[in-house]
């Protein structure tokens, strides 16, 4: 394990945050057919599927939503680039506040790329969008909801620091998701290392 090193602004890519490895920005009306063509990858629908926008107008409102959310609360969703290449995106990810299945709170949320899986790029922007909520938006808890059968990210959750809550269900017919939290105050006392990576097949 290695120190996690925190954010600086970036003056070449305006509205943007890098880590040690990652481009940071918030979400832009262009960023639609990216998007759309990562959804539509199977591979990154092979554990959320029933989670995933429905068709173009579906992916359009969840970007909007993502863009709305950034214009409220000055946070969110952020768009994804490594720092070597910061025009192509990997994905999309960061925290946000909506309600699932009835449980209102600040959910974590990623989708990255197949080719840039394995390499704790999802932790890496996870932990810094973590430390933002505690320490500069003094947010109590961050949350995550996932099936249980997606064992590569509960590790990734796990290895955040965040704890199984409970269960999530939209209703008959839909597969109970888990729901992870992790509080400021276990946040203080975590170590302040980078989590390891884990493997897509793990």
């Amino acid at each position: 394990m290695v120190p996690f090193e925190f954010s600086e602004p970036v003056a070449a890519v305006p509205a943007a945050l890098v880590t040690r490895r990652l481009v940071l920005r918030p979400p832009r009306d262009n960023d639609l057919e990216t998007l759309i063509a990562l959804h539509a990858d199977p591979a990154v629908n092979r554990f959320c599927a029933a989670a995933t926008p429905q068709g173009r107008s579906g992916v359009e409102a969840q970007l909007q939503a993502w863009i709305d959310h950034w214009q409220t609360r000055g946070f969110g969703h952020w768009a994804i680039a490594e720092r070597d290449q910061p025009e192509r995106l990997i994905g999309f990810g960061g925290l946000m506040h909506r309600s699932v299945a009835g449980h209102a709170g600040l959910f974590l949320y990623y989708r990255i790329t197949p080719q840039a899986w394995g390499r704790g790029l999802a932790c890496e922007m996870s932990q810094f969008a973590i430390c933002q909520a505690f320490e500069t938006h003094g947010e109590a808890a961050v949350v995550a909801a996932v099936f249980p059968n997606n064992v590569p990210t509960r590790k990734t959750l796990e290895g955040l620091g965040l704890r199984m809550k409970g269960t999530l269900s939209d209703g008959p017919g839909h597969a109970a998701a888990l729901l992870y939290e992790l509080t400021a105050e276990r946040w203080a006392g975590l170590p302040r290392v980078e989590p390891e990576a884990v493997a897509f097949a793990a």
